[in-house]
């Protein structure tokens, strides 16, 4: 039974956020506050995207009238899964279970 990384992108809403790096910066401690302890060992990252005029890497963050929307990545380990799907599946219920009205999104998986 192989094991996987699961990476899963999920949509973060801020209100009353003065910037976008403070955005940034509420959003992750949220997240981490909300997988701790349960699942504490989540990794969280801001997302990146890239922009379509210079292709340089851009944080995943809107911020209009001091409301933000960041993208978040969530990587997690799951051992011994069945399949690739059977992996998803442990991943989404998981961080689902903590992250309770949050979209979550498969970005990546891959076999450890």
């Amino acid at each position: 039974m192989p094991d996987y990384l699961i990476t899963l992108e999920s949509a973060w809403i801020i209100k009353d956020a003065k910037t976008l790096d403070d955005a940034i910066g509420i959003a992750i401690s949220e997240a981490g506050k909300r997988l701790n302890p349960s699942a504490k060992y989540v990794e969280i990252e801001i997302g990146q995207l890239e922009c379509p005029f210079c292709e340089n890497e851009l944080n995943s963050g809107l911020l209009v009238a001091n409301t933000a929307l960041v993208g978040l990545l969530l990587e997690m380990k799951v051992f011994r899964a069945d399949s690739q799907e059977h992996a998803i599946r442990i991943a989404k219920s998981v961080i689902g279970k903590a992250l309770r009205d949050v979209p979550l999104k498969v970005q990546d998986v891959q076999e450890l």
